[in-house]
C-alpha cells in the first residue's frame, strides 16, 4: 500500500470511530447537564441551596476560553491534509451514524 492510501484508509476509519463516539458522548453529557441544572433549580426553589449564578457564568466562560487556541490546531491539521481530510470525512459519517 502506498502511504497516501494507507493514511486515507486509517484516517477514515479512525474518523468514523471518533465521530460516532463523540456524538454518543455529547448526548450523554447533555442529558447529565440537564439533570444537574434541573436539580439545582429545584433545590434553589425549595430554599435548600443558594446558587450564585454570576460566579457560575464566569466559571463557564473561563472553561470555554480554550476554544481560542483553535488556530494552532488548524495549522497542524493543514500539515497532515491526507490523513486529516479522510479523518474529517469519517468523523462526519460517524456523527451522522451515531
Amino acid at each position: 500500500m502506498t502511504p497516501v492510501v494507507y493514511q486515507l484508509g486509517v484516517g477514515g476509519i479512525l474518523g468514523f470511530v471518533v465521530g460516532y463516539a463523540f456524538k454518543k458522548l455529547t448526548k450523554l453529557l447533555a442529558i447529565l447537564a440537564g439533570i444537574f441544572a434541573a436539580l439545582l433549580i429545584y433545590l434553589a426553589n425549595q430554599g435548600i441551596i443558594s446558587v450564585n449564578y454570576g460566579k457560575l457564568a464566569d466559571l463557564l466562560k473561563s472553561m470555554l476560553g480554550v476554544a481560542g487556541q483553535a488556530s494552532d490546531w488548524i495549522a497542524t491539521l493543514l500539515v497532515n491534509m491526507p490523513f486529516a481530510g479522510s479523518f474529517i470525512v469519517g468523523a462526519a459519517i460517524g456523527l451522522k451514524a451515531g
